[in-house]
């Protein structure tokens, strides 16, 4: 629908992978998506004036001035209901007042380091949603310093 950013009423976060990247890309500019991820995902969240969060090998997190780029994830990642488990981890964030910006980038690089810690134990191979899942109070408590 090319009138969903003349309906947002709010500030967002959008997590396309690449193929639905292309979609929205389509609905805003009349020009092809650029080759270079980055300068696609800054192009995109300033003209949506949201959080971009591009999914795909090196996640770019961009709110159209800033940008990180994930080192964390892996290619078994790539399966159903992943980027529901990613949605569902920006969203507790938020939840908890981080700003957007922060919440997706903290989201991005514990979700890939909860599915680097699921490679580990159940291999990429036949890794699903609910191994990521598992291994994300693994990954929290990874992260804090004594």
């Amino acid at each position: 629908n090319g009138n969903w950013l003349l309906r947002k009423k709010s500030q967002a976060i959008l997590t396309p992978h690449p193929g639905e990247m292309q979609r929205l890309w389509k609905g805003l500019f009349r020009e092809p998506v650029p080759a270079d991820r980055e300068q696609c995902a800054v192009t995109f969240a300033r003209k949506a004036n949201c959080v971009t969060v591009l999914k795909g090998q090196q996640t770019i997190v961009t709110d159209g001035d800033k940008i990180y780029v994930n080192t964390t994830g892996n290619p078994g990642m790539a399966t159903g209901g992943s980027g529901d488990v990613l949605t569902g981890i920006i969203a507790a964030l938020v939840g908890q007042r981080l700003s957007l910006f922060n919440a997706a980038v903290l989201g991005v690089y514990v979700h890939g380091l909860a599915g680097d810690l699921a490679a580990e134990c159940f291999g990429r191979v036949a890794m699903v949603a609910t191994d990521i899942l598992e291994k994300l109070p693994d990954a929290f408590k990874s992260m804090q310093v004594s």
